[in-house]
């Protein structure tokens, strides 16, 4: 089981830098590189919805789950 973060993608969509969203969400840019790198086991809710709020985009644009090949 994987969860895959499309947080670049949704980047690119809205033409932003990470450090513009992280001055516009107030999160510090490494915990944002964290998740858009997938290098974090979790994520709050609050976080999610200042993202998806600020790309205007859906939780499940951000947050794909990949099943493992058997």
């Amino acid at each position: 089981m994987k969860i895959r973060i499309n947080l670049d993608i949704e980047l690119a969509k809205n033409k932003m830098q990470l450090k513009e969203l992280s001055q516009r969400i107030d999160i510090s840019m490494t915990n944002l590189s964290l998740l858009k790198n997938g290098k974090v086991k979790a994520i709050r809710f609050s976080t999610l919805e200042a993202i998806c709020e600020e790309l205007n985009c859906q939780p499940g644009d951000i947050l794909v789950y990949e099943r493992d090949s058997e």
